[in-house]
């Protein structure tokens, strides 16, 4: 019956222990895809902005020369 309470024991610390890793793994996941948004936002940013400034122009102009 010790044994088993033992073993128990061990395996609930070593499910905590891996909640930690697990925690830095999904910390670093969530840096590498903010990081890739901020340069996707950096590299395209300006052709957006072109493309809405655009349509502005020809919602403005009445669509004519769209």
């Amino acid at each position: 019956m010790l044994d088993f309470i033992r073993i128990m024991i061990e395996g609930r610390k070593a499910t905590m222990d891996e909640r930690g890793a697990s925690a830095v793994e999904y910390g670093l996941l969530v840096a590498g895809i903010a990081a890739l948004i901020v340069a996707v936002v950096f590299l395209f940013g300006g052709f957006i902005s072109g493309i809405f400034e655009d349509t502005q122009t020809c919602i403005e102009g009445g669509g004519t020369d769209c």
